[in-house]
């Protein structure tokens, strides 16, 4: 702090010798910054600002003083003044753009920064900030576009190259992304962000231990940081080495990074057997698997005993589980535009009573607000729901006696809310095809298929669906998933089997698809593999309605049980192994009666449709008890 003190006193006779000296009034501010007094550190930056109206540092330097002085509102009126008188400047533009957009103002943030993009053609600030905000406005076609115009005038800049990356990931080009982040990590490889970035892109494509290593690299950069822990909950799942006890460890070392504010205490009614507010924490609200497995569910429960409130990102008018969404909630509230402590304050205003996480650690999760309490009663439930939170505030983890039978509990940190059936209820699409008739009776060989994500696929995996291949004569593999649609990293998986004796033409690679094609090509496959130590969650309920069982391999921890879950749940627990080497035996048993194959197939759908995993009534009614007994424990127990 002396140091600090020093540096202020220096920097305002600085100011003082020299008053008409932009750089000095922005070191000025820069100083307060880190001196705590950003109201004083946005006068400063103003003055600058005033001084060198085309710096667009100090601009956008006094935009974060503002924001951390709580003054945002009065910079904005500010900055529209001044983009009024003038209007040609790009640093008053820049600067605006980026105030809207943390006052939750995107299409005018947006705007803005679009004009000072064209104002200033060659100055890459502007240009970055308007990828930056495409990208978290969820338009990453456009993003893309604005960041490689970044990328093209700055290529030595690690937060434009970074965030190129990201945006490259998100539209599932990770080997696009990788490329990029390896160059980028070559030359700042002491930025942690740009580690976890590449650590996301290197998971993506298969090298689970290595995206592991590049986690725990970024972590020792920054180790009390939230992103590089938070990075590696979301590998170390993968890992064919991970455990219980490891994840666990990870995930309560993020949690115990969170910030956290002392808010005023909850003032809910705590009557027991009243109607409750439940808030649905989740940026996928929509066709996406914690759409699939989750909506049924809600649309089941009581509508006298369960007001529901969905914090989420902004709907995307056209897509139908969101609709299904909007049509039971009470109230649709924007969480994007709120940081962590104002989505909390927001939930406590709207008067939550049980708080949903359908996030976790994910991208788009929240769990960094939970940490805050939304409600005074927090569940975890589905969305990178892979093992325990570690988080201290999430009181229950939903599942079931197959996900986390009472040898695992001490695993979790969260208490254990299981259901009766499967802790998921599936809605089948309505514009699935039929069942076809088993393809083996007329390909006269056996084929085997998985349409997981290719993080989940570990070269234990590879090793084992080989030795199957080996053991099933004349057998084909058919892999899909969006991964394979870059023709690098389907080579290197053609020639990972080619190098353990399996000749390519038994190994069929393919691409993204849309869903209704998607589904369609379970019609090609008898028996689908599933992954270890990640086990499908979705796709193994996909594959049931279309007519193929899954083999799954049960593992510790919770996402490595899925699977389990599902094809107990559905009735087929014969379906299941505890190690690999019986793994590959009942994948030879099965392939090998191809007429039990046939029937089971041609009655699988009914099966599923009759079983409580696509019942929603009887879901719903379990969710709801479920919750009402979380609720009455608080009660009890404040």
């Amino acid at each position: 702090m002396t140091a600090l003190i020093q540096a202020r006193d220096d920097a305002l006779r600085r100011c003082g010798m020299v008053p008409s000296d932009p750089a000095a009034w922005d070191r000025l501010g820069q100083i307060l910054t880190a001196s705590g007094d950003p109201a004083l550190a946005y006068a400063a930056f103003v003055e600058g600002e005033t001084l060198a109206p085309l710096a667009v540092d100090i601009a956008l330097h006094g935009v974060e003083a503002a924001t951390a002085a709580g003054a945002l509102p009065d910079a904005l009126r500010r900055l529209n003044a001044r983009c009024a008188t003038d209007p040609f400047n790009p640093a008053g533009h820049t600067a605006r753009g980026v105030a809207l957009e943390r006052l939750g103002h995107h299409p005018a943030a947006l705007d803005a920064l679009e004009v000072a993009s064209s104002l200033a053609p060659d100055a890459p600030m502007p240009t970055w900030l308007l990828g930056a905000v495409l990208a978290r406005s969820n338009r990453l076609q456009e993003a893309e576009a604005a960041l490689r115009r970044a990328h093209d005038l700055a290529p030595k800049n690690p937060r434009v190259s970074n965030d190129l990356a990201a945006v490259l990931t998100r539209m599932h080009r990770h080997r696009e992304a990788r490329t990029i982040l390896l160059d980028l990590a070559g030359w700042s490889r002491e930025a942690a962000s740009v580690l976890c970035n590449l650590a996301t892109a290197t998971v993506s494509v298969g090298y689970q231990a290595e995206a592991v290593d590049l986690a725990e690299e970024a972590i020792s950069l920054e180790p009390s940081s939230v992103l590089p822990w938070r990075t590696l909950c979301n590998t170390l799942p993968y890992c064919a080495e991970v455990d219980g006890a490891r994840l666990l460890a990870a995930s309560r070392a993020c949690a115990e990074r969170l910030p956290r504010e002392q808010l005023p205490a909850f003032r809910n009614t705590p009557d027991p057997n009243r109607p409750l507010t439940v808030g649905l924490l989740s940026g996928s609200l929509r066709s996406h698997p914690v759409g699939w497995l989750t909506v049924a569910g809600f649309e089941t429960l009581d509508p006298d005993a369960f007001r529901l409130v969905c914090l989420t990102r902004s709907a995307e008018g056209s897509d139908p589980i969101t609709h299904r969404f909007q049509a039971i909630a009470h109230d649709w509230i924007d969480a994007d535009t709120l940081n962590d402590l104002a989505l909390a304050q927001c939930a406590r205003t709207v008067g939550l009573d049980v708080l949903i996480d359908l996030g976790g650690y994910g991208d788009a999760g929240r769990m960094p607000a939970c940490a805050h309490r939304l409600a005074p009663v927090q569940i975890k439930w589905v969305g990178m729901q892979n093992h325990s939170t570690g988080l201290p505030e999430m009181d229950w983890f939903l599942t079931d006696r197959w996900e986390t039978p009472a040898e695992l509990e001490h695993l979790y940190s969260e208490r254990l809310l299981r259901l009766p059936d499967g802790y998921v209820c599936y809605s089948p699409p309505s514009y699935a095809p039929e069942v076809a008739p088993l393809p083996a009776l007329t390909n006269g060989f056996l084929t085997f298929g998985c349409f997981n994500n290719l993080a989940k696929v570990t070269p234990t995996v590879i090793q084992t669906w080989t030795r199957i291949l080996h053991r099933v004569s004349g057998s084909r593999l058919v892999l899909k998933t969006h991964q394979f649609s870059e023709a690098g990293t389907a080579a290197e998986m053609l020639a990972a089997f080619a190098s353990a004796g399996i000749d390519p033409g038994r190994i069929e690679l393919r691409g993204a698809s849309r869903h209704r094609a998607f589904m369609a090509e379970y019609n090609d496959i008898d028996i689908a593999l599933d992954p270890f130590p990640y086990s499908s969650g979705l796709t193994t309920c996909e594959a049931l309605w279309m007519g193929v069982p899954t083999l799954v391999y049960a593992g510790e921890i919770f996402a490595a049980r899925h699977s389990l879950s599902h094809m107990c749940n559905a009735g087929l627990p014969d379906w299941v192994a505890h190690n690999t080497a019986g793994y590959e035996a009942l994948a030879v048993a099965k392939a090998s009666d191809v007429a039990a194959l046939a029937a089971l197939r041609a009655g699988l759908r009914a099966r599923v449709k009759a079983s409580p995993l696509t019942d929603a009534p009887r879901f719903g009614a379990n969710l709801g008890a479920a919750i009402r007994f979380a609720w009455r424990d608080w009660c009890q127990n404040r």
